[in-house]
């Protein structure tokens, strides 16, 4: 996973701020971005990408199957 490239996709920072927010508010202060990257990285990015960027080129975000 090329975190640089991650990085520059805006929904990712979108979910980094989301964590980043929720994390500072488990903890009572502002975490920074840094540290909040960090975290995401290590805990929920390789799922994100999956769901987001499969390998296979299906969109996993369409209508669900009925």
């Amino acid at each position: 996973m090329d975190r640089e490239k991650l990085l520059q996709d805006k929904e990712v920072i979108e979910e980094i701020n989301r964590h980043k927010w929720l994390q500072s508010e488990l903890v009572g202060y502002d975490i920074g971005f840094d540290a909040a990257a960090n975290d995401w990285f290590e805990h929920y990015a390789s799922a994100w990408v999956e769901y987001h960027m499969p390998k296979n080129g299906k969109d996993t975000k369409t209508k669900p199957r009925k």
